[in-house]
């Protein structure tokens, strides 16, 4: 199997931001990815992560502004709505600590961005967000490399370890690092090589 063979069947497979039917190129469609990326990071799962999202799409909850407007009752039941019930209470403080912060320091969650010296400043300016950690940071940002220029976290240990099983150079790691995590958590620690994606391609398949 050669790098290219692989690469597109990586490119096949959807991150969780296109899957959100995100296009991160929008200003608006960015700050919805920071909200994903937050639950994204919570040890809950992924379906629940993706349904609490698309609750706060339906209840227009897409801006900082209408998140503060909402106010903490409200936000408690969107993420209970979509089953988030385990971090509802303290997830629903930080959506609100974040978006006055974001509101308050920056305005937009693209400011961030042009504030930041480089990667190393645009992290720590995202981890001075109340229950933003890690994590969240690193979620957040493997999908805006080639969007946001300061945007090059560190690579995930759980893309280098798929990459190694598809025999893929870590040169080639960044540029599907998202779809590479995806096949981590869905298939490799779940140990669903029947019906993984690139079983075919890998060498514990």
């Amino acid at each position: 199997m050669t790098h290219p063979e692989v690469l597109s069947k990586l490119h096949s497979i959807p991150s969780y931001s296109e899957e959100l039917g995100l296009d991160l190129t929008q200003p608006e469609d960015r700050f919805k990815w920071f909200i994903a990326s937050m639950l994204f990071a919570k040890r809950i799962s992924a379906d629940i992560a993706k349904s609490t999202f698309r609750k706060f799409i339906e209840a227009n909850l897409t801006s900082p502004k209408a998140i503060v407007d909402a106010g903490w009752d409200r936000l408690v039941q969107v993420l209970d709505a979509g089953g988030y019930v385990r971090y509802d209470f303290s997830t629903a403080s930080n959506l609100l600590a974040i978006c006055t912060k974001l509101l308050d320091q920056y305005g937009d969650i693209d400011a961030i961005h042009e504030y930041a010296r480089d990667g190393n400043d645009l992290e720590r300016r995202l981890l001075e967000f109340k229950g933003v950690g890690p994590t969240a940071v690193n979620i957040f940002l493997r999908e805006l490399r080639g969007i946001w220029e300061k945007a090059n976290p560190s690579i995930s240990q759980f893309s280098i370890e798929v990459a190694k099983r598809l025999a893929l150079p870590d040169s080639y790691v960044p540029e599907v690092e998202s779809q590479l995590v995806r096949i981590y958590l869905e298939y490799c620690k779940k140990r669903r090589c029947e019906v993984c994606p690139v079983t075919t391609h890998c060498k514990h398949g």
